[in-house]
């Protein structure tokens, strides 16, 4: 089986594991944790990193510390994991949904004004797939409107957009580090922003809210979202190699690119001119003309011993969310479509470049017979 993605792990990961079990330092108080916050936040570019124990909790962090409370709403792409619209949900506000370019199936700056009312705090641009949103109009709109940005960018370490890394420009932005990121700590999540206020709420709030004056007096009410030492120490160690790893995600794109070419009815994630994406995964979109969808392409795929997996389902149409009258009678086709079509690849850091010629060899004779 050619897996869709498995971690690597060889650097100094248990160099430093090692470092703090013989240090006793396995809780979220060991000094790796500052470690690993400074030099991600110094890499991204960045005043302030706040660690925590997953992305999920990273987006939800991100959302307290920029204010957003009940009866706020937050403009998001339907193309989304569902972690985004939970953070949302979890404070009480509403999430507000754009559909997405058929290009990137990156959000569609273009339809958020539109969405903007009274009760609008803040935009959540989602990176997708390693390749960046189109931020200065986002930017530019969150100025006009007087709104936040808070960047979900879990699947770009190390992108840029112009120039600036990706998780860089918002007011903050939220990574996760789970064993398919390019950096990853098992399980775990950052916060990023530049904003003093923001960031002691967040650490506020991923640390229950105690207090400095009186630990266990709370006026607020967090959770305990802490990474622990040997998350973090595992991190530094990829972080020092991520370069490295940004280099071979983009020759893994380009062997991808080139042999996907030849196979007619397939459409591949565009890297836009102003971009430097990092394919995180490697996206591919079915052309209906060839008369299969995704799972079905999938599962004769599974048969021959290749692991994908499947596109995002818009959030519209998750059951979970319209059973609390979300997103009712609303629709995002580019979404749909492309949750019908499309799937992602075997794109891990140990992939070979002969493991991508036998992926898009048993691809093409999988459509070819089929036609």
């Amino acid at each position: 089986m050619i897996p869709v993605n498995e971690p690597l792990l060889d650097g100094n990961e248990k160099k430093y594991v090692l470092e703090c079990l013989e240090t006793a330092w396995i809780s979220s108080e060991g000094p790796m944790i500052k470690k690993f916050e400074d030099e991600f936040s110094r890499y991204i570019g960045t005043k302030h990193g706040i660690a925590v124990c997953n992305g999920t909790a990273a987006l939800e962090v991100a959302l307290f510390a920029a204010g957003i409370q009940e009866n706020d709403e937050v403009i998001l792409p339907s193309f989304t994991i569902i972690s985004c619209a939970l953070a949302i949900l979890r404070l009480g506000a509403k999430p507000v949904l754009v559909d997405v370019e058929p290009d990137t199936w990156n959000m569609q700056v273009h339809a958020i004004e539109s969405k903007i009312t009274s009760k609008t705090k803040a935009i959540m641009p989602v990176h997708i797939y390693g390749h960046p949103v189109d931020m200065d109009p986002v930017l530019e709109l969150a100025r006009k409107h007087g709104l936040l940005v808070i960047e979900d960018a879990a699947e770009v370490h190390g992108a840029e957009y112009k120039g600036r890394k990706c998780g860089s420009m918002g007011h903050l932005s939220c990574f996760s580090f789970y064993a398919n990121k390019i950096v990853t700590t098992g399980e775990g999540g950052m916060v990023l922003t530049d904003d003093d206020a923001m960031a002691a709420r967040a650490r506020s709030y991923r640390n229950l809210c105690f207090q400095e004056k009186e630990r266990f007096c709370h006026e607020e009410l967090g959770y305990n979202f802490r990474m622990t030492n040997i998350q973090a120490a595992i991190g530094v160690a990829q972080l020092e190699q991520i370069e490295k790893r940004i280099v071979f995600k983009r020759k893994m794109g380009q062997c991808y690119r080139e042999a996907l070419a030849k196979i007619p009815g397939i459409q591949t994630q565009v890297e836009k001119p102003w971009a430097k994406t990092v394919y995180w995964m490697y996206a591919i979109q079915l052309s209906p003309t060839l008369g299969q969808n995704a799972r079905q392409v999938m599962q004769k795929l599974k048969e021959a011993g290749i692991a994908t997996r499947p596109f995002f389902r818009g959030l519209h149409s998750q059951p979970a969310l319209n059973r609390r009258g979300l997103f009712i009678g609303e629709k995002y086709p580019v979404t749909e479509q492309a949750y019908t079509y499309g799937f992602y690849l075997p794109s891990g850091m140990t992939l070979t470049e002969s493991q991508v010629h036998i992926v898009c060899q048993n691809l093409e004779k999988i459509l070819l017979n089929h036609g």
